[in-house]
């Protein structure tokens, strides 16, 4: 018997830092978080992290597999500027 397989969804946010360097997080996932040189590299290194915090935490794994669906829904990134004297 053919077993069935569940494709999970998350966002991933990925911000380029002062160095150069790339870095990712999953909202949904709270302390899952990498960063990586080029964005081949992090966007590998997330979903290494998503695995380990699925592994690891039983009741997120199980909450995500009953609502593979993120939680949240991307809106929009806007840069706010203020003057500051």
């Amino acid at each position: 018997m053919k077993k069935l397989t569940k494709i999970l969804q998350f966002k991933v946010i990925i911000e380029q830092d002062e160095n150069g360097w790339f870095v990712a997080s999953v909202p949904e996932l709270p302390g899952c978080y990498t960063q990586g040189k080029t964005l081949e590299r992090v966007r590998g290194r997330i979903k290494e992290v998503i695995e380990l915090v699925l592994e690891s935490d039983q009741d997120v794994k199980k909450n995500k597999i009953l609502s593979p669906e993120p939680h949240s829904k991307f809106f929009a990134i806007e840069d706010i500027n203020l003057s500051y004297a």
